[in-house]
């Protein structure tokens, strides 16, 4: 009974053995048939041989509008020896000027917003604070420039620092399709032009970019405390508007044929 016992074992470890050993072998025939493969494959390029007859053009069109936004920029400056004094008088100052300026303020044509406020040590020779300075600013912006610059006699607690000319968002958005429109045509007619130059009968569009900017305009004023004092002491400042432009411009790569 023992006997026949250990020679069953025996039998089921030659088994094992063998279904081991065509596992292996199995696996390997997997991998030598994998390297063949690739041994019979062709070669890939690393670098791929540039486009023949490639050209790359650019073109750009633009519109002149006139600016109908103006910001302008009132501050005041205020010193003394404690900074709770020296900031009390500015927020008074500011407090005034907002109240008189929330009067004309109107949603989408006259904004009024504080800008910045800053309050700062003034420091002697020996490095010691001697005084504070303090800085405050009210912006009104907006497309009503009448109204905007009516503000300048009526508020009388804070002086012009700058005025600025722009283009507003909505006056922008509407020529930007129409200048981009203009920028594409033109892109078009280039590459038909020098399709026929190079004697092809074609072209083929391979990539493009569209882009605008704004640009000109008038820089800046900005005013002095003397000139801002007398402007102040006038009905309204005044404004004349300057041009801006909206330029787009498309730039790509055409295949030639």
């Amino acid at each position: 009974m023992k006997k026949g016992s250990q020679e069953m074992s025996n039998t089921q470890n030659r088994s094992a053995r063998s279904r081991a050993w065509w596992r292996c072998f199995t696996a390997a025939a997997f991998v030598a048939a994998g390297w063949i493969g690739l041994a019979s494959a062709q070669p890939v390029p690393m670098f791929a041989s540039p486009l023949a007859n490639v050209v790359a053009l650019s073109a750009s069109a633009t519109i002149e509008l006139t600016m109908d936004w103006l910001t302008v920029v009132f501050n005041t400056t205020r010193e003394g020896s404690d900074p709770a004094v020296v900031q009390g008088q500015l927020r008074q100052a500011l407090e005034a000027a907002l109240a008189e300026a929330r009067r004309s303020a109107r949603p989408g044509d006259v904004l009024v917003r504080t800008g910045g406020f800053a309050l700062q040590p003034r420091y002697g020779q020996k490095g010691v604070v001697t005084g504070w300075q303090g800085h405050a600013e009210l912006v009104i912006e907006g497309r009503d420039t009448a109204a905007i610059a009516q503000m300048l006699g009526r508020i009388q607690t804070l002086t012009v620092g700058r005025v600025a000319w722009s283009l507003s968002r909505e006056a922008r958005e509407r020529v930007e399709s129409e200048v981009a429109a203009q920028a594409i045509a033109r892109f078009r007619t280039r590459a038909d032009e020098v399709a026929r130059q190079f004697g092809m009968s074609g072209y083929a569009l391979r990539e493009v970019s569209v882009g605008g900017n704004e640009q000109g305009g008038a820089p800046p004023v900005v005013m002095m405390r003397a000139q801002a004092a007398r402007a102040a002491a006038d009905e309204s400042l005044p404004v004349e508007a300057g041009k801006a432009q909206v330029t787009s411009t498309v730039s790509g790569t055409i295949q030639l044929k």
